[in-house]
C-alpha cells in the first residue's frame, strides 16, 4: 500500500508539472500575441523611414544638376558670385554639396510628409485626421510665405546695410554667406507658423480669442524679442519689417482661434 501511494504521488506531482507548462505556454503566447501589433508597426516604420530616405537619395542627386544655378540665385541680393571670397581650398565645393542636399531636402519634402501621415493617420479618428489634412498644407503655406518675404523683402535690406556699413568694404566668404541666409529664411519660416501654433493651443482650450485679445501688449513685447534675435541687423528698420507681418499674422491667429474656440 505504501508503494502504491507513493506512485500516486509521484503521477499527481507529473500532473501538476505538466499542468504548469501548459500556463506558462499559453501566458507566453498571450505575451508574444501583446508585442504583435508593436512589431508590426515598428516594421512599418522601417519601410516609412527607408522610402522617404531613398526619395531624398534621389531628389538630392537631380539636385546636383541645377546647383550652380541655384547658387547663383542665392547670391543675387550680396550682387553675385562675384562678390564672394574663397580663402580655403574645399570651401566652394563644400558649398555645393551643401547647397546640393538642402536642395534635395526640399524636393523630397512632399514624400517626407507623405510617409509621416501615412503612418500616423490610421491611428486617429476621423476629426484628427481632418485637422491634420488641413494643418499641414497650411504649415508649408506659412512657412513658404516667410521664406518669401525674407527674400524679397528683407534681405535686400539686411544685406546692403550689413556689407556697407560705415563705408567698410567687407569681403564675404561664400561659407558665411549661405549660412547667414538659409537661418535667417528657415526662422523667419518658422515665425511665421504662428498662427497655426495659436489654433492648435485654442484647440486644446489651452488660450482663447478673449485672451489674446486682451492680452496685445504682451504680444508686442514678445513679438520685439523675436524679432531682435531674428534680424540680422540691430536698426529699427529691419526689425520693423519682420514686426509688421508678425502683427498681422497675430491678428489672423486671434480670428483662427475664435473659429476655433466656436467648434
Amino acid at each position: 500500500m505504501g508503494d502504491i501511494t507513493v506512485d500516486k504521488k509521484k503521477k499527481r506531482s507529473w500532473r501538476d508539472v505538466f499542468r504548469a507548462f501548459g500556463r506558462a505556454h499559453k501566458k507566453a503566447s498571450v505575451q508574444v500575441e501583446g508585442f504583435a501589433p508593436l512589431l508590426a508597426h515598428l516594421n512599418e516604420m522601417r519601410v516609412r523611414v527607408f522610402k522617404a530616405f531613398l526619395a531624398l537619395m534621389v531628389t538630392t542627386g537631380v539636385s546636383f544638376a541645377f546647383s550652380e544655378q541655384v547658387i547663383q540665385y542665392l547670391a543675387l541680393p550680396i550682387g553675385g558670385m562675384a562678390k564672394l571670397v574663397s580663402i580655403e581650398l574645399t570651401e566652394n565645393i563644400a558649398i555645393f554639396m551643401k547647397v546640393s542636399l538642402l536642395g534635395g531636402f526640399v524636393l523630397a519634402m512632399p514624400v517626407i510628409v507623405y510617409q509621416i501621415m501615412a503612418f500616423i493617420l490610421p491611428g486617429l479618428k476621423r476629426n484628427e485626421r481632418l485637422w491634420l489634412l488641413l494643418m499641414v498644407p497650411f504649415a508649408t503655406l506659412l512657412f513658404a510665405g516667410g521664406v518669401a518675404f525674407t527674400w524679397f523683402v528683407m534681405l535686400p535690406t539686411a544685406i546692403p546695410f550689413l556689407s556697407g556699413f560705415m563705408g567698410i568694404t567687407t569681403q564675404v566668404r561664400p561659407e558665411n554667406y549661405f549660412e547667414f541666409i538659409t537661418r535667417i529664411m528657415f526662422w523667419i519660416g518658422i515665425c511665421f507658423e504662428m498662427p497655426l501654433v495659436i489654433m492648435f493651443l485654442a484647440k486644446l482650450k489651452l488660450v482663447t480669442a478673449r485672451q489674446l485679445a486682451q492680452g496685445w501688449r504682451y504680444a508686442i513685447v514678445v513679438m520685439a524679442i523675436v524679432a531682435a534675435a531674428v534680424t540680422p541687423t540691430v536698426d529699427p528698420v529691419n526689425m520693423g519689417l519682420v514686426m509688421a507681418p508678425l502683427m498681422g499674422l497675430y491678428i489672423i491667429s486671434i480670428v483662427l482661434a475664435a473659429i476655433v474656440g466656436r467648434g
